[in-house]
């Protein structure tokens, strides 16, 4: 385990460096000057350099990136242009809302994509097998916002079974913020479910045709072990890779969802920040996310080579 993590630590470094740069470069690439959204349009140009001073954004730009990366290393985000509060603050305030989302987004992806993959791969009646591969093939064209508009119109407006905006915190009231969390985290995560279910059904068909498969058969295992020990473990690989890469895919939904269902979170931080070209929120949050991707596509690879004897966590 410690030579895997020792040999995968020059990458993440390396993926780090770059990302930090694509953080900083990004926001900047975007039309507007943050001194005109804070002095406004009308503003002298003597006024607009006051301001760019004030704010650290007169200097050349490989002066402001090395100020900006020395001050987070050592645990400073900077402040906000618009909101005249730390940006570590601001975050703060809205992660909650945010990790809570992602967090049952994420398990309803696995527990749903699970479901639908194995069921495809062992029904053995062809009329239910296509039904699931109508569903699933729907769940995947269909994008986040469009499945949350009409969880909105059915279960919203049609049955008005639960509530289609605002939230209240899971550590405020569980059974309410449930309640509030139920359809955003059905939108983001079923589009990823449906990844996740294809890939876990294709790896099943073909680990089935194996050779030690044949024999486990020929062993007289039971059939629900031979799904549990043979076929859905040494399949589980392309499943677990697809959480890895969809799980990064869940933070930025997490953007459009937000809206949609007014939540307070990072997603409508970063809106409210593109709009007022509020570069130091924009950075952070860019950064984060990508190192919250990379960090989960690591752990789905040290899952997969404990799950898989085939697989050595030296090689």
């Amino acid at each position: 385990m410690l030579t895997f993590l020792l040999k995968k630590l020059p990458s993440v470094v390396v993926v780090a460096i770059a990302s930090s740069l694509i953080a900083f470069i990004l926001p900047r690439m975007a039309p507007g000057d943050p001194a005109v959204a804070l002095a406004g349009s009308d503003a002298s140009p003597e006024q607009l350099a006051a301001v760019r001073e004030q704010i650290g954004l007169n200097g050349p730009l490989h002066e402001q990136y090395f100020h900006w990366m020395w001050n987070l290393l050592h645990g400073d985000l900077g402040r906000s242009f618009a909101m005249r509060r730390p940006v570590s603050t601001l975050i703060m305030s809205r992660l909650e809302s945010t990790v809570e989302l992602a967090a049952l987004a994420l398990m309803l992806m696995i527990i749903i994509g699970f479901t639908l993959g194995i069921l495809s791969a062992t029904l053995r009646h062809q009329s239910a097998r296509a039904g699931l591969d109508i569903l699933n093939t729907i769940c995947l064209a269909t994008p986040p916002f469009l499945t949350g508009l009409l969880l909105i119109l059915l279960l919203g407006i049609a049955f008005p079974i639960l509530p289609v905006s605002g939230e209240i915190g899971l550590l405020r009231d569980p059974l309410k913020g449930l309640q509030f969390l139920i359809l955003p985290a059905f939108a983001l995560a079923l589009p990823q479910a449906a990844v996740v279910a294809r890939l876990l059904t294709t790896a099943i068909n073909s680990v089935r045709g194996e050779d030690f498969i044949d024999l486990a058969k020929a062993k007289g295992v039971p059939p629900g072990r031979l799904m549990r020990r043979h076929l859905l473990r040494n399949s589980l690989g392309p499943a677990i890779v697809a959480i890895g890469l969809r799980a990064g895919e869940l933070l930025g939904g997490a953007i459009v969802i937000e809206a949609i269902f007014a939540r307070n979170g990072l997603g409508q931080l970063a809106v409210s920040s593109v709009q007022n070209r509020d570069y130091l929120v924009l950075q952070a949050l860019i950064l984060g996310a990508v190192l919250v991707a990379v960090l989960i596509q690591l752990l789905s690879e040290i899952t997969i080579a404990a799950l898989d004897p085939r697989i050595r966590l030296e090689s």
